[in-house]
């Protein structure tokens, strides 16, 4: 496994930038858009449902026996963390199943001194203080240090402390308390983990924001998001 992420991360070094494919067509996301959009539902829901969740409902006329509103918004938020999780856990197998683009959130070559110089690039890029700098199909590096930080990693976090909180309310004989129950033993206050794992949703609002600026602002400068056609023969963009 660890020879074959060199292997991509080697394939990546060497995919043609922007300049250098003419009129050719990349396919890079093709499997990965459905994730990417079914993801996105997903995380809508459980940033909103997180949120009342979190801060509470208004409240409702009669008995609280008479009316079901906040079992509706914890049985989507349940349910939107299923499907986000298991499509996390498909984009994993991809990561190591597909080509040299489907690993690079996962795996960032920090080391390297040429990646550092292209996300210095990068950020003149998106400071207005430079011209387009070469791309080539896939993620460019700062998005790529985004995407291992402020997703891949937040959204681990929170599948972990999300199972280990439905666990706590399941019973210490549910699946999801024995995978998970570890959490408590780093965190013993559940209070502890359920402000934790609303920070997280902050943190992926945050990520959500910047990508989805970042995506317009590529599409009005450069034509290049996959708003445009030319990103969606050649693979820019998420």
């Amino acid at each position: 496994m660890l020879n074959r992420a060199r292997k991509l991360l080697a394939a990546d070094d060497a995919a043609p930038t922007d300049r250098s494919i003419g009129g050719g067509v990349a396919y890079v996301y093709a499997p990965v858009r459905l994730w990417h959009w079914a993801n996105a539902a997903a995380i809508l829901v459980l940033s909103l449902t997180g949120y009342l969740i979190g801060t509470g409902t208004p409240a409702m006329k009669g008995e609280a026996s008479g009316n079901f509103l906040f079992g509706y918004i914890r049985f989507a938020h349940f349910s939107a963390g299923y499907v986000a999780s298991v499509g996390f856990l498909l984009r994993i197998y991809w990561a190591l199943m597909g080509n040299a683009h489907a690993v690079q959130i996962f795996c960032v070559p920090l080391w390297r001194g040429c990646f550092w110089r292209e996300v210095y690039q990068e950020i003149l890029w998106y400071a207005f203080l430079t011209g387009d700098p070469d791309r080539r199909p896939g993620h460019d590096r700062l998005a790529q240090l985004a995407m291992f930080f402020m997703f891949t990693q937040t959204i681990t976090f929170m599948v972990v402390t999300g199972f280990a909180l439905y666990g706590q309310g399941a019973g210490t004989d549910s699946w999801q308390y024995k995978v998970f129950g570890w959490v408590f033993s780093i965190w013993p206050n559940s209070q502890d983990v359920h402000t934790l794992h609303h920070l997280g949703l902050w943190v992926i609002v945050m990520f959500a924001l910047v990508h989805i600026y970042a995506v317009i602002r590529e599409y009005i400068i450069s034509r290049r998001s996959f708003f445009s056609k030319r990103s969606a023969e050649r693979g820019f963009g998420d």
